[in-house]
């Protein structure tokens, strides 16, 4: 499981900015040719009905509804724990009242990791309690803490430029400014083996946001082999600043870190539900998003809006009685906030057929307005998504984002050449609230969240039914 976490930090380093924005070209036109663009155009009234249905007909506002009385029942939902495989029940029982019983639970091993108590103190230049969340599968430290003087890095290469005496029996601070989360984040994945490296005692990350109310930023954090393992954990933007202000006037920082934590591995499960095909059953169109959450906030944006999407999908398709002619399977994942487990096992479990999977599709980075698709694959499989997303302009969403690595848990299986996406919606604020106590249901829109239920099934059918398989 620990090469999951390798995996991991190659893949938070590599989602950057995208490549491009794909457009209409003379290019797609060549490659998919008159018939099959008449042929997508077809599906306006289809998407049309679905749209109808979700925003005006009976399935206004569920989406909302059933992810409120979702997270107001079970809250946080981490690896491991009772919570979450009793959220997997309920999920199961939830599509079951739909009169949807093709479900499948693949069981698999997943970490366990839990937060116990946690607190830095500074004792120099002055007293103050600094906010802090450690890090997933951080070590603890000894009952009295650690303590010792703060050293400041902005960077790796600066971090990487200092004298090994200058860290050795310190506390390492990054205190990198955010510019994206893909660049940023290996600060926190990374920070802890990094420092260590250099006989650290302890390191801390100045939390991977852009905007901060005092609220630190939890997240995964991946130890090195054959390195000391040292307590790591996030603070917020405005005491690492108070922090690295001290350390710029040559001011001595010392700070106490008391961290208690413990790890065990248990049993979760994959949750498969399919609305089987009419002609190629056994080909797949994938919707997901993960089940489990951290154990701060509430995991409604992260991933509880992206769990529903995907779970109104194939009850849409079925109350509307749109049976494409391949199989629309939805899928949620367990264990994704320790290292994208789940969905490694799924691609283990299944990689004998994953020539079946025409196309997968996520969403993990928030369910705001619909702007289109972020897509890996051939040019071909982008003309063909390129083409489908232009049946969306009216919602504004008929953008196509260019990336080898959408999404997160589908990038275990995306690398593999599988065709895929992930949802681009209009989430600026998403990484004000990701991994804290402010992931809760009041930074969801209901009518927001009905565009994307509506968007994310339309798509999802006319994938599953036109003409063309997705090309590898």
């Amino acid at each position: 499981m620990y090469s999951v976490g390798c995996f991991l930090i190659l893949f938070i380093i590599t989602i950057s900015e995208p490549k491009s924005l794909l457009k209409t070209s003379d290019k797609c036109r060549a490659l998919l040719g008159d018939d099959l663009i008449n042929e997508i155009s077809s599906y306006q009234n289809i998407k049309e009905d679905i749209f109808k249905y979700v925003l005006e007909g009976e399935f206004k506002s569920k989406t909302y509804d059933e992810l409120e009385k979702f997270v107001d029942k079970f809250g946080s939902r981490m690896s491991g724990s009772q919570v979450l495989e009793d959220s997997i029940d309920y999920m199961i029982k939830l599509t079951q009242d739909e009169d949807l019983n093709d479900i499948v639970t693949e069981e698999l091993e997943v970490p366990h990791w839990v937060r116990e108590q946690e607190k830095i103190t500074m004792l120099e230049p002055r007293s103050k309690n600094i906010a802090v969340l450690g890090l997933g599968r951080s070590i603890s430290t000894p009952p009295e803490g650690v303590t010792s003087d703060v050293v400041v890095f902005s960077s790796f290469e600066e971090f990487d430029n200092a004298p090994i005496e200058d860290v050795e029996g310190k506390i390492v601070l990054f205190n990198a400014i955010y510019t994206t989360y893909g660049a940023t984040a290996s600060y926190r994945t990374q920070g802890a083996a990094r420092a260590a490296e250099k006989g650290a005692v302890a390191s801390l990350v100045r939390s991977i946001t852009p905007f901060s109310i005092n609220s630190p930023h939890t997240g995964s954090q991946y130890y090195s082999e054959n390195v000391t393992k040292i307590p790591t954990a996030a603070i917020t933007l405005e005491d690492a600043d108070l922090i690295n202000r001290f350390y710029n006037r040559g001011e001595k920082v010392v700070l106490n870190i008391k961290m208690q934590s413990s790890f065990e591995t248990k049993t979760s499960r994959n949750t498969l539900i399919d609305l089987k095909g009419t002609k190629n059953p056994e080909k797949l169109v994938i919707v997901s998003g993960h089940i489990d959450s951290w154990d701060v906030g509430q995991g409604a944006m992260d991933d509880g809006g992206g769990l529903f999407v995907s779970w109104a999908a194939p009850i849409i398709l079925k109350r509307l009685n749109l049976r494409p002619k391949r199989t629309v399977r939805a899928i949620f994942w367990t264990a994704e906030e320790l290292g994208l487990i789940g969905a490694s096992a799924y691609a283990e479990k299944h990689k004998n057929e994953s020539h079946n999977i025409n196309f997968i599709m996520e969403s993990d980075e928030g369910t705001f307005a619909p702007r289109g698709l972020s897509v890996a694959g051939t040019q071909e499989a982008r003309c063909i998504i390129a083409e489908i997303l232009k049946l969306f302009e009216s919602i504004n969403a008929s953008t196509l984002v260019e990336t080898d690595s959408p999404g997160s848990d589908i990038t275990v299986i995306v690398k593999e050449g599988v065709p895929g996406a992930s949802l681009h919606n209009a989430n600026e604020n998403y990484f004000w609230f990701h991994h804290t106590e402010g992931d809760t249901m009041n930074v969801e829109n209901p009518e927001e969240l009905d565009l994307c239920t509506a968007f994310w099934t339309a798509v999802a059918y006319i994938i599953a039914d036109i003409s063309v398989d997705i090309p590898r």
